[in-house]
C-alpha cells in the first residue's frame, strides 16, 4: 500500500478477504437456539475451570484483600488526610501558630485560632481542615517550618454531611501513640545517622 502512487490507490488492484457473518434470527425457535448454544459453549466450560481451579488451592493462592479488615500498602509519599505531630522529647506540640499553611492554603480550606498560653507561648486554640474543599495538593504541608502538618496514610474520608470537617484533635497525635510517630524528613526532622553524628563537647581544663 504504501509503495503505491495516491492515483494508483483507489485502482481496486487490492486483494480483500471478505469473512462470513452470522445472520441474525428471525423466529423464536432460531433464538432459543442460538441462546442454548451461546450459554453451553466451550469457553464457558474453560473459564469455570479456571475458577474452580483457583478456589480448589485455597486462600493462599488468592490475590484478593478483606477490605476493610485488610488494606494494601500505599506509598509513603501519599497525600491522605492530614496530621499533626508533637515534640518527640517533650510531647508538647509542633505547631507555633505562625498562620503558613492558612495563608498559602489555595482552596482556602484551612482555618486556625491562636491564644498566649500561661507560659506566654503562642498555640493553637482552633484548627479545622474543611476536606470538602481540600484538593490535598501539600503546600500547608511543604511551608510549614516546623514540620507540624504532614499528610498521613487515612484515606477514608467519607461523611454523610456535605460540610465535613477535621478538628485539630482528631489529626493531632494522641500522647499514648507518640511513640509510634513516624518523623518526615524535612526542616528539623533529625536524620537516621543523627546519633553518630553527636560529638562531645571538649572541656577547657
Amino acid at each position: 500500500m504504501s509503495e503505491l502512487k495516491n492515483n494508483e490507490r483507489n485502482l481496486g488492484t487490492q486483494e480483500y478477504v471478505f469473512l462470513k457473518g452470522s445472520t441474525n434470527p428471525t423466529t423464536a425457535i432460531d433464538r432459543f437456539k442460538q441462546v442454548i448454544k451461546r450459554t453451553f459453549s466451550k469457553e464457558l466450560f474453560v473459564g469455570l475451570k479456571v475458577v474452580f481451579l483457583q478456589m480448589a488451592k485455597g486462600p493462599k493462592s488468592w490475590h484478593t484483600v478483606k477490605y476493610p479488615q485488610e488494606k494494601l500498602p500505599i506509598s509513603p509519599r501519599y497525600r491522605a488526610v492530614h496530621k499533626l505531630l508533637r515534640l518527640l522529647e517533650s510531647g508538647n506540640e509542633r505547631c507555633i501558630g505562625c498562620g503558613l499553611c492558612e495563608k498559602i492554603c489555595i482552596s482556602k480550606c484551612i482555618r486556625m485560632e491562636t491564644r498566649y498560653s500561661e507560659n506566654q507561648r503562642k498555640e493553637v486554640s482552633e484548627y479545622t481542615i474543611n476536606l470538602g474543599r481540600c484538593i490535598f495538593c501539600g503546600f500547608c504541608a511543604e511551608v510549614c517550618p516546623e514540620l507540624a502538618i504532614v499528610h498521613g496514610s487515612r484515606y477514608e474520608n467519607a461523611s454523610e454531611q456535605r460540610a465535613h470537617f477535621v478538628l485539630k484533635d482528631d489529626m493531632l497525635t494522641p500522647i499514648e501513640m507518640l511513640k509510634n510517630q513516624n518523623e518526615f524528613p524535612g526542616f528539623g526532622a533529625l536524620s537516621d545517622d543523627a546519633d553518630k553524628k553527636v560529638k562531645k563537647t571538649p572541656l577547657a581544663y
